[in-house]
């Protein structure tokens, strides 16, 4: 998520441009979805952009997974992307705290095929996670994303990855984050700077830093 009023681009336009070009376009309902959040959303850049989106399913898709947890639904572009790469039994498992943009979230889940694999909890991350621990041992998550607050990604990676299964990845956006890592200031500056390090430094996980539109660190669990 970037808040639009802040977001600058890390790529020349016309490159970023061309990256959509040469990316399958998203399907009729989340160029609609797209389409929504903007008119309706202020903070509209808070949606993952098609290429993003594209690139979440095929991880998804590559990963063979069943079961996905998203830390930050907002209107609901990336857990509609990882769900249509799930089986008819797999399951998206979304979190957030804003009930006006989850109506929104859900109301596009209702017109979707693959909507009925998605559960939406509102509340706290961090309670929700706690809760779903309990039954991590017989149900593990293959792919995790993080899309929420930035100063708190640390805990959120540090609550999920004992529920991810060998091999299963963690996922975080906005992990460049305009560039401002390189002189952080803000809260979210140095939230996003400390999970940097902090995954890089893990034994526990295989990492790499992407800069796909403002940043994606993709960590690995060994």
């Amino acid at each position: 998520m970037i808040i639009a009023n802040e977001m600058v681009p890390l790529i020349d336009p016309a490159l970023e441009r061309y990256t959509h070009e040469h990316t399958k376009p998203a399907n009729a309902l989340l160029q609609e979805l797209t389409r929504v959040t903007r008119e309706k959303m202020r903070d509209y850049n808070m949606q993952v952009g098609s290429v993003e989106g594209t690139f979440l399913r095929m991880l998804a898709t590559m990963s063979g997974a069943r079961r996905v947890l998203e830390i930050g639904t907002f209107t609901g572009y990336s857990a509609l992307s990882m769900a249509e790469a799930l089986p008819d039994d797999g399951e998206v498992i979304t979190c957030d705290i804003d009930e006006e943009v989850t109506r929104v979230a859900q109301s596009f889940f209702d017109r979707s095929p693959h909507g009925k694999k998605i559960q939406i909890r509102l509340g706290d991350a961090r309670a929700t996670i706690r809760e779903l621990a309990k039954d991590a041992a017989s149900k593990p998550f293959d792919l995790v994303f993080l899309d929420a607050d930035k100063r708190s990604y640390v805990d959120y990676f540090e609550l999920a990855l004992p529920m991810v299964r060998q091999g299963g990845l963690i996922v975080a956006d906005n992990t460049l984050w305009s560039g401002r890592v390189l002189d952080p200031k803000s809260e979210d500056d140095r939230g996003i700077d400390a999970y940097n390090k902090l995954v890089t430094k893990d034994e526990r996980v295989d990492n790499v830093l992407l800069s796909i539109r403002d940043g994606i660190m993709l960590a690995r669990k060994r």
